[in-house]
């Protein structure tokens, strides 16, 4: 029996594959999540097998929390389960050592074998992202992708420096270093470059 978590903000969704995963004799949802820093703590709380988990949630996304498990928990697996075909995204996950990376329109059986090969040590990424791996390079570090997120909300400096705390300055050099790196003309064009490469 693989023992499962589920990290999902939409509710719908998080309902729907639980569903469907439970319908399998070897899968067993033993939790579920709607954000990144929930899923952490059931993840403590039930330690699953595996963890498949969406991206772009509040808190903590899923390629941190991917990264955290690696630290942490590197023996849970994780598959990736997003509709974000994004190359940077990609990267980024194979980096954190997910064993999975697929797209949302994966029909039902479909996952259910990835989370069984995944399981077994294979890694399975959907075939259409392969080759797009590693096309592009995140020239970001992570202080300037969490910058250049709350950038993206319309937070001012002095509020960014509350939430990661740090210096108001601190955070104006991250912003510039980060507008440097992508050629943008400002923090915002600096955003949507960064969210369109799936950096953020």
């Amino acid at each position: 029996m693989i023992r499962i978590l589920l990290a999902e903000d939409q509710n719908l969704l998080l309902g729907a594959i639980g569903q469907l995963l439970a319908l399998e004799d070897d899968l067993d949802v033993v939790g579920r999540a709607a954000d990144g820093d929930e899923a952490r703590a059931l993840i403590e709380q039930h330690r699953p097998d595996m963890v498949v988990s969406d991206i772009e949630m509040p808190g903590m996304t899923g390629l941190e929390l991917a990264e955290w498990l690696a630290r942490e928990h590197p023996e849970i697996r994780v598959v990736i389960l997003t509709t974000f075909a994004r190359p940077g995204y990609l990267r980024r996950a194979l980096e954190a050592g997910v064993s999975g990376y697929l797209l949302k329109d994966t029909p039902a059986e479909k996952l259910a074998d990835a989370i069984r090969r995944a399981q077994r040590g294979e890694r399975v990424i959907a075939p259409e992202l392969a080759l797009t791996a590693f096309d592009a390079k995140d020239p970001l570090t992570m202080r300037e992708r969490q910058v250049l997120r709350l950038a993206g909300e319309g937070i001012s400096n002095a509020e960014m420096g509350r939430r990661l705390h740090l210096a108001e300055g601190t955070v104006r050099n991250y912003l510039s270093e980060a507008i440097g790196k992508l050629n943008a003309d400002n923090r915002i064009e600096a955003w949507r470059i960064a969210r369109d490469q799936g950096w953020l």
